[in-house]
C-alpha cells in the first residue's frame, strides 16, 4: 500500500514538473522573415510547409465592389519564402486572408478568409479554399473550395487556427476570452472554452483580440499573446492557464497586433509581426514551448 502511494507521489510530482517544463520562461527568438514588398493591407498569419521547407505570409485586405470589367477579387498577396527568411516570390490568389496553414490531414496549404462567419454579410470569395502548389512548392494562384462559409466561426475578424490531429478549429473571439472550437468537417460548434483571465491577470483589451494559436502540445495546446504586458501566455485545451512566457520589453508590439501580424508554424514558432523593423516591417519568429 505504501509503496503504491509512493510510486502516486512521485508519478504527480513527475507530471507536475513536465507541466512547467515544456515553457519557455523567457521567449526565445530563433530569427526573422523581413517583408520584401509592402504589405497589401495588413500582414496577416504565417504558415510552414515541412516538405517544401517554405514559408507563407499572407495579407488581408478586401476585394474592390466589382464592376462590368472586374471581379470582386482581393488584391491580397501571398509572399513565399524558403526556410531560412530568404524572399522567393509573391502570388495574387484572389483573398482576404485572415488564417493561412498546412492541413497535415489533406498536405495542402489552405486559407481562412475574412467574414468565414458571415458576421458581416456574405461576400464572393469567402469562406476556406486550398491553395495550389507548383512541384517546386510555389503559389500558382490556383485554388478550390474546402468549405463554404459558417455561421458557427463566430466575429467577421477571427483568425482561427487548426488542429488537424482532430480536425477541429479554435476561433478566438474578439473583445473576449471565448475560443469558439469547430467540427472540421461539419463546421458546427462543438464547445465554448473561456480562457482563464484571473489567474494571469490580464483584460480583453490587453491580449490579441482574434487569434489564438493551436500548439498541438499535451497540456499546452493554446497560446494567447499578451501585448500591453509583453508575454505569452499559455493554456490547455480546456482554457485553464498554464504559465507565461516572457518577450523581451524593448520589443516594439504595435496596437495593431490586437487584430492582425500573428502565426504559429507546425514547426513550433510563434510570429509576430513588427512594422518598424525594417522597410516594409518583418516577422519575428519565437519559440515559446521547448
Amino acid at each position: 500500500m505504501l509503496k503504491n502511494i509512493l510510486i502516486l507521489v512521485c508519478l504527480t510530482i513527475l507530471n507536475i514538473s513536465y507541466t512547467y517544463a515544456e515553457i519557455n520562461e523567457n521567449a526565445e527568438f530563433i530569427f526573422k522573415i523581413n517583408l520584401t514588398k509592402k504589405p497589401t493591407t495588413r500582414p496577416q498569419t504565417v504558415a510552414y510547409v515541412p516538405g517544401e521547407k517554405k514559408y507563407y505570409i499572407a495579407d488581408g485586405g478586401l476585394a474592390a465592389r466589382g464592376s462590368d470589367y472586374e471581379a470582386p477579387i482581393s488584391k491580397s498577396l501571398i509572399h513565399t519564402f524558403d526556410e531560412n527568411g530568404k524572399y522567393i516570390e509573391s502570388t495574387r490568389a484572389g483573398f482576404d486572408n485572415r488564417s493561412i496553414y498546412f492541413n497535415e490531414k489533406t498536405f495542402k496549404l489552405e486559407t481562412i478568409t475574412y467574414n468565414v462567419s458571415t458576421a458581416a454579410g456574405f461576400a464572393p470569395m469567402t469562406g476556406i479554399f486550398s491553395l495550389e502548389l507548383d512541384e517546386k512548392g510555389l503559389l500558382t494562384a490556383k485554388s478550390e473550395v474546402v468549405s463554404q462559409p459558417s455561421a458557427s466561426f463566430g466575429s467577421a475578424g477571427t483568425m482561427p487556427t487548426y488542429d488537424s490531429k482532430n480536425n477541429l478549429y479554435y476561433a478566438k473571439q474578439e473583445n473576449s476570452n471565448r475560443v469558439f472550437v469547430l467540427d472540421g468537417k461539419s463546421k458546427k460548434l462543438q464547445k465554448e472554452i473561456k480562457l482563464d483571465f484571473d489567474t494571469p491577470n490580464v483584460m480583453h483589451h490587453d491580449v490579441a483580440s482574434h487569434f489564438v494559436a493551436f500548439t498541438g502540445k499535451p497540456g499546452e495546446e493554446l497560446i494567447l499573446l499578451d501585448i500591453d504586458h509583453k508575454r505569452f501566455l499559455i493554456y490547455n485545451k480546456d482554457g485553464k492557464y498554464q504559465g507565461s512566457s516572457a518577450l523581451p520589453k524593448s520589443l516594439k508590439i504595435r496596437a495593431q497586433n490586437h487584430f492582425n501580424g500573428l502565426g504559429y508554424t507546425l514547426n513550433g514558432y510563434y510570429f509576430i509581426y513588427l512594422d518598424s523593423d525594417g522597410e516594409f516591417g518583418s516577422y519575428h519568429a519565437y519559440k515559446v514551448l521547448k
